[in-house]
């Protein structure tokens, strides 16, 4: 049994362990484990199609701050989950979700199409935006981002995708700051994000 001396050192040093942990799970998420990866080589240029048909680039994430989630539109699970989280903070900013740019970036070019996903994004908040492109230039942004996409064929001869699941945070320059938490209210979020205006 520990005595009241020795208690508080039990506590600093379960407080130490959880924020080593807390730590590794952030480095873990933008590879920072690999001195090859560091967080500024995370981003780089790129060119694709929103779901209205109007080109992106990487300038387009210049003057506001951007939450960006790759996923895609046949995702059971973990896309439709992060995309209501992020329109609930959206529509905790009120007025202000238009100084965020919120990107949806598809990791699955053969079936998500403009039309696609300006179909699928309708039961989400309207400020979210759908990026799709050839494969070529879903390519080029995945690796630009550092994200994990795989193709994993089905039994029934269909696919899905393995992925990246983190929405990363981008600062008004469009530079990498961090994994963004949506595990938190979504007015502790839109207070989060507005730190970044």
């Amino acid at each position: 049994m520990a005595t009241s001396s020795t208690r508080p050192g039990v506590v600093i040093a379960a407080f130490a362990i959880s924020l080593a942990i807390g730590l590794m799970g952030v480095l873990f998420l933008v590879g920072g484990f690999r001195s090859s990866t560091p967080v500024s080589s995370i981003g780089g240029p790129f060119q694709l199609t929103d779901q209205t048909g109007a080109t992106v680039t990487e300038k387009n994430l210049q003057g506001k701050p951007t939450l960006m989630f790759f996923g895609f539109t046949h995702c059971p699970d973990i896309c439709p989950t992060s995309l209501f989280e992020i329109s609930e903070i959206l529509r905790a900013m009120g007025p202000d979700a238009g100084r965020i740019n919120a990107y949806f970036v598809s990791v699955d070019p053969e079936r998500d199409t403009p039309a696609v996903m300006k179909d699928y994004l309708q039961s989400f908040d309207p400020h979210l935006k759908g990026l799709s492109g050839s494969p070529e230039a879903i390519a080029k942004m995945i690796k630009a981002y550092r994200v994990y996409a795989k193709k994993v064929p089905l039994k029934d001869g269909d696919y899905t995708m393995d992925h990246t699941a983190a929405v990363y945070l981008l600062d008004r320059e469009g530079r990498f700051v961090v994994p963004f938490n949506l595990k938190q209210t979504p007015q502790q979020a839109a207070t989060d994000l507005k730190r970044y205006f």
